[in-house]
């Protein structure tokens, strides 16, 4: 019996067409040699302060490069604004009326997480029962810290009844490294099947619109 469902933000929740990806790569580049594709995707799903550390090689430039990936992530999702990803608000609010907690965990900071879950309109509460930023925990993915801070948020003692799911292969590590029931990978986002493949996976779902029949 699935008590908590811990879900990734960008990419698998909301659609944001890899515009934190693009913004992240731009930073990066700005500030040095352009990161290649491969590297960029090792640090796909992780805290955003830890991937721009490690992929300009200067940690002491991380504050001032996050400001600068926030505001323009910031200014890119007011030109093009993030959507719910077809299917999912239905699928939260079915296994929410199951009894169901739905948590949401993300590399951003609150400083991105709280004006892009105000946009699409989804409140503590009313849709969710728990948000779990990077700047909430001590350290991000693949640890599972995020996922650990749901689970108290929400008192879910036992990681066995936790479904956790995200796009990247630093979420299925998290939800492993957290002891999750089911750990989800999702093919709406950021990386390839064969990605996630690797991470072994309970399960693999095109999208989370489907969260109902695993949850339920």
């Amino acid at each position: 019996m699935i008590a908590l469902a811990a879900l990734d933000i960008a990419g698998t929740t909301i659609e944001e067409g890899g515009t934190v990806y693009r913004v992240l790569a731009e930073v990066v580049a700005e500030h040095g040699a352009p990161a290649s594709d491969d590297d960029l995707r090792r640090w796909m799903g992780a805290d955003k302060r830890a991937a721009l550390a490690a992929l300009t090689g200067d940690p002491a430039a991380t504050e001032h490069l996050h400001d600068r990936f926030v505001t323009r992530l910031n200014a890119a999702y007011a030109e093009e604004p993030p959507v719910p990803v077809p299917g999912v608000p239905e699928a939260l609010a079915t296994v929410r009326r199951a009894g169901v907690r739905v948590a949401l965990t993300t590399g951003f900071d609150h400083a991105v997480t709280d004006p892009l879950l105000a946009a699409v309109g989804w409140r503590l509460g009313e849709h969710l029962d728990a948000v779990v930023c990077a700047d909430d925990v001590p350290a991000g993915r693949p640890r599972p810290d995020m996922i650990q801070r749901a689970m108290r948020l929400t008192g879910v003692t036992d990681p066995l009844s936790v479904l956790t799911a995200g796009d990247t292969a630093l979420d299925i590590r998290a939800g492993h490294a957290a002891g999750a029931g089911f750990v989800v990978g999702v093919l709406s986002g950021a990386q390839l099947r064969a990605e996630l493949d690797r991470e072994k996976p309970t399960h693999i779902l095109d999208s989370l619109r489907d969260l109902p029949s695993l949850a339920i």
